[in-house]
């Protein structure tokens, strides 16, 4: 990046009120417990450092999409156990995000406690990124800390507003994403790999054609790739195309081939009849995929031809799955890739829920060089775009 952002050991915060803004949007299960606590996690180096320095830490997090309104299940008191239990220390719960009652709480505080404010989205204002609420959020503490890479694509009133009145900073998980991912456009290590998987093609064609100049190779799964293997004038079935999005997957792989890029497409395919467990399903022979069925996962072809790209490469760098991994028969795909990935001496980055949890799943997560927390935002840092957070706590 242009101008390097303020790190949180720039800021003198002994002593002092901190809103720390951290990614608690983590998953639940059917009984409303946390069912993965990763992002919670990555959070703690900075609540700790800030605990060293007997901060009074006010934590501000979004959870789910309550869209401006009180929704009972997404309230943060859920959050509150998980978070004790990894700190070992107990965390307040104040009322609301804003307003004289969480002021008061945050005016009895001591050094070294912590307060966690009520979702910040049951405010319409958040999302806005209005003045109003910036204020109000920066009328609770005297420095800011932004920890939330998942967010920071956003233009939030805890994300960009509240940093015009305080002074404010990158905590740690922020600053190693950044510096993680600004490698990857700058310095990766060739040869380098990108995999990507998932629903639509629309949302990174983007990045695709950012890393082009970039990349070495390409590996495609999920049901993005059935418009880059219809482009390819192969038969799809009734697999998902975005057909006004053709044209622009036949100019990617046009630059592709000019640039003397690897681009893969399954050279096989599972199919279903159907998306659901109980569905018959059967391998390809080729990469055309017949009339009435669906592709749903990559094939043993694809596979081993993924993993040799796997085992060539130096750093790698994945988004999305090979197909719907959430059902067993169609698991084998993003399965294989996840160990390939994990036994592999190539510095590996992934981003994207699904990615991550399908390394959880394969049980090779703590194999991976780096699990970036931003989905969305990992993606947009990569295709090159500001993000309003990081540009915030740029140094002028």
């Amino acid at each position: 990046m242009e101008n390097k952002i303020t790190g949180v050991k720039e800021l003198a915060l002994e002593e002092k009120k901190v809103l720390l803004r951290v990614d608690f949007n983590v998953p639940f299960d059917e009984k409303g417990r946390v069912s993965d606590d990763t992002r919670i996690k990555m959070a703690l180096p900075t609540i700790n450092y800030l605990l060293e320095k007997r901060c009074r830490i006010i934590l501000a997090s979004h959870l789910g999409r309550p869209q401006g309104k009180i929704v009972e299940k997404l309230r943060l008191a859920s959050i509150k156990k998980p978070l004790e239990e990894l700190l070992g220390q107990s965390v307040a719960l104040a009322p609301d995000s804003v307003g004289s009652e969480t002021e008061n709480l945050v005016k009895k505080m001591k050094g070294g406690e912590i307060l966690l404010l009520e979702n910040l989205r049951f405010h319409p204002e958040e999302e806005k990124n209005e003045k109003e609420f910036s204020k109000s959020l920066a009328r609770l503490a005297e420095s800011y800390v932004n920890d939330a890479f998942g967010t920071s694509h956003r233009a939030h009133s805890s994300t960009v507003g509240i940093t015009g009145y305080l002074p404010s900073a990158a905590g740690f998980l922020l600053e190693k994403e950044v510096a993680i991912l600004s490698k990857l456009l700058e310095k990766p290590e060739r040869p380098f790999l990108f995999i990507l998987g998932g629903a639509k093609v629309s949302d990174k064609a983007g990045v695709v054609k950012n890393l082009l100049a970039r990349i070495d190779m390409v590996i495609l799964g999920g049901a993005l790739a059935y418009t880059f293997i219809k482009a390819k004038n192969w038969d799809v079935g009734n697999s998902q195309v975005e057909y006004d999005k053709l044209d622009l997957v036949k100019t990617i792989l046009e630059d592709a081939r000019k640039k003397r890029i690897e681009f893969h497409t399954p050279l096989d395919h599972t199919i279903a009849t159907k998306i659901a467990a109980d569905s018959k399903y059967l391998t390809t022979e080729r990469g055309a995929i017949p009339a009435g069925w669906i592709g749903v996962d990559i094939g043993p072809k694809a596979i081993e031809e993924y993993k040799g790209c796997i085992s060539r490469a130096k750093t790698v760098f994945w988004n999305g799955p090979m197909g719907v991994f959430e059902i067993e028969p169609f698991a084998r795909g993003t399965m294989e890739i996840a160990h390939a990935l994990g036994s592999a001496s190539a510095y590996s980055v992934v981003g994207g829920g699904d990615s991550l949890a399908a390394v959880k799943k394969a049980g090779v997560a703590e194999k991976i060089g780096h699990l970036s927390t931003g989905g969305g935002a990992s993606l947009e840092f990569l295709e090159g775009k500001v993000l309003p957070g990081i540009a915030a706590l740029q140094k002028k």
